[in-house]
């Protein structure tokens, strides 16, 4: 494994999950209340916000791990986050051609536009971000300086057409410039252990003001943030049961707003995911889930029937809210009664309770 590009195939569908937790809740239409206040999840919000709500909003996440490790060897750190996206529709007072559309020809910000038969509404979706750290000697006395964590603002038109082909309006997508930093050290603790320290800052310029809400705060900051960590040449200690002669150590490891567990075949110590929802050490998706249901829970079964018995307007309104829901209504309904089957009264495996091992401070 080269830790400058973390291999993500062992982790992925755990890193999706997370990414997405909450993203829409059922019933997946936006007008439900449930999808009135998203974004929940590892949420790091500008540091100025953060600190007018007296730090009720986190704009700060730390990782604190334990490696066993020697002078060669070599650690990676990926940061992953979601950036909102607004999505807005315009209407244009006539049928555009091509040309007239690409020279910006102004369209009516508008709560609903159809065109022969579809509907479009505003939503928020999300963008992935990434942000790959160079690799790390852990054993080194020299660490470097802080990685940026910079994205620009940006603006994107989707053409709406009808069915001669004429553009009718748009789909505006349009998102906040994003800054911070990442900032990794590594502190020798004893003989081939080091306590490795990742902290996410939100340094984003934001200026609030008494008429602006969480909502506004929101399309500057990391949603979702997670950071996934990856060594070789060396292995992971588990937070959770760590050997006898490290849990002084392990119990002693500060995380903030997540918490880093192993990740990848039972026994594997080269990764971890330090996740913003609490998880044990291994997590697995459940092989008869037939994909995210972003509802934050293990119910396939039940929000599967659930989404059966929509209406048909309920339906419509879920196809239009946002592609990810419109998946999942297509996946539900072509799903072969065989796969229910699978769904139906799966066991999942019990943990013991990790007692004070699994300490996690909020933000």
């Amino acid at each position: 494994m080269n830790p400058d590009r973390v291999d993500q195939s062992r982790v992925e569908k755990i890193a999706e999950a997370v990414l997405y937790e909450g993203y829409m809740l059922y019933p997946y239409r936006a007008s439900a209340v449930k999808n009135q206040q998203r974004w929940n999840f590892g949420v790091l919000c500008p540091r100025s916000y953060s600190e007018e709500q007296n730090g009720s909003e986190a704009w700060m996440m730390q990782t604190q791990c334990l490696v066993e490790a020697s002078a060669s060897t070599a650690l990676g750190v990926t940061v992953r986050f979601l950036q909102i996206v607004n999505r807005s529709v315009g209407k244009a007072a006539a049928p555009l051609d091509e040309l007239s559309f690409k020279q910006g020809t102004e369209l009516e910000i508008v709560d609903k536009l159809e065109v022969d038969g579809r509907i479009f509404v505003p939503w928020q979706e999300a963008m992935e971000r990434e942000v790959i750290v160079p690799p790390l000697r852990p054993a080194s006395v020299l660490f470097p300086l802080p990685t940026p964590l910079d994205f620009p603002a940006g603006r994107e038109l989707e053409p709406v057409r009808d069915e001669k082909d004429r553009i009718a309006g748009a789909i505006i997508r349009e998102w906040e410039a994003l800054s911070g930093w990442i900032e990794i050290d590594s502190e020798r603790c004893q003989d081939g252990v080091y306590k490795v320290t990742v902290r996410v800052r939100n340094l984003t310029s934001y200026e609030s003001s008494s008429e602006q809400t969480r909502a506004d705060a929101l399309m500057y900051s990391l949603v979702s943030a997670h950071t996934i960590l990856s060594i070789e040449g060396g292995e992971f200690v588990s937070l959770l049961e760590p050997p006898e002669s490290l849990s002084e150590l392990a119990a002693n490891c500060h995380n903030i707003g997540t918490w880093p567990v192993l990740v990848g075949e039972e026994g594997d110590r080269d990764m971890m995911l330090s996740s913003p929802i609490i998880l044990y050490d291994y997590p697995q998706i459940a092989p008869e889930s037939p994909g995210s249901l972003f509802d934050g829970t293990e119910i396939d079964e039940i929000l599967s029937l659930r989404i059966l018995t929509m209406t048909d307007d309920e339906k419509q309104e879920m196809r239009q809210s946002d592609q990810r829901a419109r998946q999942i209504l297509e996946r539900t309904e072509s799903m072969p009664p065989e796969q229910f089957m699978k769904m139906h009264g799966a066991l999942r495996g019990l943990h013991p309770s990790p007692g004070d091992a699994t300490r996690r401070e909020a933000p």
